[in-house]
């Protein structure tokens, strides 16, 4: 009977052998970490011969860079977005220009690997070692496949420090494949946090998943470098600065200097429209007086000589994006302003396309340099800030100038479809929050209007005329319109009917100047600009000062 069993038994024993090896295997492919590694070439993507993918901090780009031997290469558009936008194409020349505070260094291209810059197939590569001389980077370069991995932000960083011997993983999970193995006290870019994972970044290119386990708790860390950048100076006012802009169209016109301010008060800067663009070779024309210098100096103003691009048939983006127009606009304009006097330059270049913003910024940084050289101020004139005019680069301008002016008017303008405030008092100041995200308060002037607009709607259409203080108030006077204060708007408004037609208009005066003068201490900011000389009341000189302060 007991042989009879015996087959019996040792079937269920193999049976239960089994199962307990296929419970274990279940158990063990279940829960077992996977040491697979990931397809490295499927992780950055295939490459082209000679391309390698790029990653940039906790980011793989889309854009390859070049490999040429054991020298990598970095896309200029790629350079310009995220390291460092002061490398200049000048297509003219072909090279590369770097402006420091002190001097434009121009850098030769070749349609050859070995150099600084490589131009392949009509695109611009800029060395590692060269992008190195003029920015603080880390660099990883390495083959199989061909990837560049750069590092750039060394302050404020969220780290983690590995606790544990482990893997960075390509998602999360213990079955997903390896990208790279990390050892205990490594130190990782902190990105983002999961229920049991956390999306890392490594120094050296890899993007992805570390079992929280393992891992430290974020630390914010700024990284000593022994990089050395060359500083930007500045040349500033040590009281607040309380501009005038002087319409002047004639050199005849600059006789009657002493006439334009013989009630004005206050203010310590005087700005002459002088100079402006004759055409696309840089020339400019210039109605300079050194008498008038003279004479505002002993008023004890200084005198910031403006130039403009009003020319209607000179493309500012032409003119701008040609390095010898730049220099030749730069070499007139200090000719001009040390031969009569000048304490300053102000840029009013308007209406830019975004095609022009990085001449534009290239002019600016060229002009910074021989302005300071010098001893002239340099400011400039921007809009409001909008999304449409992101590519003035408020920022990049802060660093480069003395002094960035908002020009806080024409809020609505000839051509607006409704009517409205030239310059509301919420709009002026959103104008003041958003420009100081990108430069310092103390190098910001707000500009303010003298002028209103009077709107008319007749028959459906509407139409104004802009006019100064006193003749907004003989307007109000002749029509008896009843004003009241507007607190939305932060001025006086007004409205009356006129042989069928409706008006409307918004008051600039003692009143709602206060108000926007009162935004310079109010946000710390460096002063206080007016448009223009000859609209305004003669006693808004004191409202200024007593409010500028």
């Amino acid at each position: 009977m007991k042989k009879k069993n015996m087959p019996v038994l040792v079937v269920c024993l193999l049976i239960f052998v089994v199962a307990v090896i296929g419970l274990a295997t279940h158990v063990i492919i279940r829960y077992l970490p996977t040491k697979e590694r990931m397809d490295l070439t499927e992780y950055y993507g295939q490459a082209a011969e000679g391309e390698a993918a790029l990653i940039l901090g906790t980011e793989k780009l889309e854009q390859r860079g070049l490999i040429s031997g054991e020298q990598a290469y970095l896309p200029l558009t790629v350079v310009n977005s995220y390291l460092n936008q002061r490398y200049y194409w000048d297509s003219e020349n072909s090279q590369i220009l770097y402006s420091t505070p002190s001097e434009t260094i121009a850098f030769s291209s070749s349609e050859e690997p070995g150099g600084e810059v490589w131009v392949k197939d009509g695109s611009v590569y800029l060395s590692i070692p060269f992008i190195q001389k003029f920015t603080d980077i880390d660099a990883y370069v390495y083959q199989d496949p061909a990837r560049v991995a750069i590092q750039y932000n060394f302050s404020d960083v969220n780290m983690v420090n590995v606790l544990k011997d482990t893997y960075v993983r390509f998602r999360g999970g213990i079955k997903s494949p390896v990208l790279t193995p990390v050892k205990k006290g490594d130190s990782l870019i902190f990105m983002e946090e999961l229920e049991d994972w956390t999306q890392v970044a490594t120094k050296d290119g890899y993007i992805g998943y570390i079992d929280k386990k393992k891992i430290s708790e974020p630390e914010t860390v700024t990284e000593e470098r022994d990089f050395q950048r060359e500083e930007y100076t500045y040349i500033t006012m040590d009281q607040p600065v309380n501009m005038s802009w002087h319409q002047v169209t004639t050199q005849e016109a600059n006789a009657y200097f002493a006439d334009a301010v013989q009630n004005v008060s206050g203010v310590n800067v005087i700005s002459p429209t002088w100079f402006y663009l004759q055409d696309t070779s840089g020339n400019i024309a210039s109605i300079a007086s050194q008498d008038y210098v003279n004479q505002a100096h002993e008023r004890g103003m200084e005198v910031w000589g403006l130039i403009d691009n009003f020319t209607a048939e000179v493309s500012t983006t032409e003119t701008l994006s040609r390095t010898s127009s730049r220099r030749n606009i730069i070499s007139q304009l200090m000719d001009a302003a040390l031969g009569v006097g000048l304490d300053g330059i102000n840029v009013d270049f308007e209406a830019l396309t975004e095609d022009v913003g990085i001449h534009f910024l290239q002019f600016l940084r060229e002009l910074s340099i021989e302005c300071h050289k010098n001893g002239l101020v340099l400011s400039v004139d921007n809009p409001v800030p909008e999304d449409f005019t992101s590519h003035y680069d408020r920022a990049e301008q802060g660093r480069v100038v003395d002094y960035v002016i908002i020009m806080g008017y024409d809020e609505h303008y000839v051509g607006s479809e409704q009517a409205g405030s030239v310059a509301s008092l919420p709009w002026v100041e959103k104008g003041v929050q958003d420009t100081l995200a990108e430069v310092p308060a103390e190098r910001v002037i707000n500009a303010i209007p003298f002028y209103t607009r009077l709107w008319k709607t007749e028959g459906g259409a509407l139409t104004s005329e802009a006019i100064g203080m006193d003749q907004a108030q003989e307007v109000i006077a002749t029509y008896q319109v009843e004003t009241y204060w507007d607190n939305e708007a932060g001025q006086n408004y007004g409205a009356y009917e006129n042989e069928g037609a409706t008006y409307q208009i918004w008051l600039e005066d003692a009143q709602s100047i206060a108000e926007k003068v009162k935004l310079v201490p109010k946000y710390g900011l460096a002063g206080v600009a007016q448009w223009k000389l000859g609209f305004e009341n003669s006693s808004i000189w004191q409202v200024i000062s007593d409010n500028l302060q």
